[in-house]
């Protein structure tokens, strides 16, 4: 298992995959919003999204877990 960490404190503005989904590495799965700027969080590794942990529109901070992926 991957954690997927927020490398900006911001707010969830999309998420762009649910879990079941098969995702390879540097697919974006999350957009943060942070200063009017939106800034992907991407998939550290290929594998399955298990559980996606924030909402949109959901504050985060910076190294909160956002999604755990079960690697391939």
């Amino acid at each position: 298992m991957a954690d997927v960490l927020a490398h900006i404190t911001g707010t969830v503005w999309k998420v762009e995959v649910q879990p079941g989904k098969k995702v390879e590495e540097g697919d974006v799965l999350i957009i943060l919003e942070s200063m009017k700027m939106e800034m992907p969080v991407e998939a550290p590794c290929a594998g399955t999204v298990t559980e996606i942990k924030v909402k949109e529109g959901e504050a985060v901070d910076e190294g909160r877990v956002v999604a755990i992926i079960e690697e391939a």
